[in-house]
């Protein structure tokens, strides 16, 4: 590792814990700490409290914390487990499509056979195409961030129609008139909310080495495509916290000289610290399962899909759905405020008051036990004020890129499968069924059958007999291992030693 790459390496693993929101309470009760010290020490004031109060607020304060700590962990790790059930229903999903919708379809008129299931293969891919989509819909939407114009989104949606009659005319050229427009059938909730978008314009896309958008279907776009990852910029105050002082003048200076670009200002707090982006609504993902639903019922009524899969389709759409549901009650429903605002000032003001309760027995070392007081407290807080909304590009955030990249990993090998009748590879001279007992092949076993003199029910005996052997030696073999452990090596180290003195003997 280079000194530049390991220096981003350290930067990137400091963000990520809770110092940089953490440094202006530090700066402030150290300051009060040292006060007191001062104060007690070069006045003749005694400037102290009883310690009593204490005891009884550090340990409520304690238990409160903890509570609010846990509660942000628990929105977490739900949030956690329900992309894990999207990766679950989109993999459910595209089996279905791939697997049990057949390829086989009537011919058309002019049209050959091939023709006919190369045309199945491409539907059937493209609804697979939806099934990704709809994940990376649902990583944009948590994010806040409107529109399906971001360059792993847009190629995997631009082939739906943009029209309520089923067309394409919309906003795929820049060069339509008003007139145009008025005359154009009205457009899909889909491409209608990129119109009050406020994605960010797409950037000059640089060369990266690690670019799985590339991948993707290559499909020019009137409206420039923002970038997957969008990140909020990282400035001098991300890598310096304590720069934040000077962001007044920083920004005086940029609004005389004109160069002043962006919300810089009311991006960050009073402390320096960014701010949350608002939750948005998004018709996307609602929109992705409609055209999968739609595909369902174009299957029944062709008969390609029979009553007992479609059922497992639909439940899949339906746990789609159920997850997106669960996802936005998470976005959407924080921590009460009240809640927040009352638990903070309880530990600021208990945090003020602490080194008048502890002076008279730690005199100097009042100023590090307040200091170290306020980080544990406060870094609490922090912590659980930033885990409860678990989707943004913060380091302890849920990584939802990898989340999405993990199932188009998946939906292409589930498109990289053959599906071939199992007779084609169950009897080959690989496949040992009866092992351990019976070490033949399965092509060895039915050869046998038909070179020997045995009757089929002899046969079938034979086979059930082998297969109650398997289970005595299976269990035999398995359980030795549990329950001797080290014993049975003992028991075999011994035995040699007794062979060995026997042949010596």
């Amino acid at each position: 590792m280079t000194i530049v790459s390991t220096a981003k390496y350290y930067n990137k693993k400091f963000n990520s814990t809770v110092i940089n929101d953490l440094w202006p309470e530090l700066w402030f009760f150290t300051s009060v700490a040292a006060g007191v010290c001062c104060i007690n020490k070069y006045t003749e004031v005694n400037f102290t409290l009883s310690t009593t109060l204490l005891t009884v607020l550090g340990t409520v304060l304690g238990l409160v914390v903890s509570f609010r700590t846990t509660t942000a962990y628990d929105r977490y790790w739900e949030g956690r487990r329900l992309w894990g059930n999207i990766a679950l229903a989109s993999r459910n999903l595209g089996m279905v499509i791939w697997i049990h919708v057949p390829i086989k379809r009537k011919v058309k008129e002019g049209e050959s056979v091939d023709d006919a299931q190369i045309r199945a293969i491409i539907e059937r891919k493209s609804m697979m195409n939806l099934v990704q989509a709809f994940s990376v819909s649902v990583k944009h939407f948590l994010r806040s961030e409107p529109g399906i114009y971001y360059e792993d989104l847009y190629p995997l949606l631009s082939f739906l129609p943009h029209g309520v009659d089923g067309s394409h005319k919309g906003r795929e050229t820049e060069a339509s008139t008003s007139k145009d427009s008025e005359d154009a059938p009205a457009s899909l909730p889909m491409w209608q909310e990129s119109q009050f978008s406020t994605a960010r314009a797409a950037k000059a896309r640089k060369k990266r080495v690690f670019d799985p958008e590339k991948v993707l279907p290559n499909v020019k776009s009137a409206v420039p495509l923002a970038p997957a990852r969008n990140p909020p910029k990282e400035t001098i105050y991300d890598i310096f916290p304590p720069a934040i002082i000077f962001l007044p003048i920083h920004l005086m200076i940029k609004k005389l000289t004109g160069t002043r670009r962006g919300d810089e200002d009311g991006s960050r707090t009073i402390f320096g610290k960014k701010k949350e982006l608002e939750p948005i609504e998004s018709n996307i993902p609602l929109e992705i399962s409609l055209f999968l639903s739609s595909y369902m019922a174009v299957l029944m009524r062709d008969g390609l899909l029979t009553p007992a899969i479609a059922t497992g389709y639909n439940n899949a759409l339906v746990s789609m759905q159920d997850v997106v549901t669960n996802l936005q009650r998470i976005r959407t429903t924080p921590i009460p405020f009240a809640y927040q605002f009352h638990l903070r000032i309880s530990v600021w003001l208990y945090l003020l008051f602490l080194p008048l309760m502890i002076y008279p027995s730690f005199k100097w070392v009042t100023i590090p036990c307040t200091t170290f007081a306020t980080f544990l407290y406060l870094g609490f807080l922090e912590i659980g004020q930033e885990i409860e909304n678990p989707f943004q590009y913060d380091e302890n955030d849920l990584d939802l890129d990898h989340f999405c990249l993990q199932i188009q990993r998946e939906l292409a090998e589930i498109t990289a499968h053959p599906a071939p009748d199992p007779a084609s590879f169950i009897f080959s001279h690989t496949n040992q069924p009866l092992a351990p007992s019976d070490r033949r092949s399965a092509l060895e076993i039915l050869t046998d059958k038909k070179n020997g003199d045995d009757d089929d029910h002899t046969t079938l005996l034979h086979v059930r007999q082998t297969l109650i052997k398997n289970y005595q030696q299976i269990s035999e073999a398995t359980r030795l291992s549990e329950t001797c452990g080290i014993a049975g090596d003992d028991l075999l180290i011994n035995h040699e030693h007794l062979q060995r003195d026997t042949e010596d003997q």
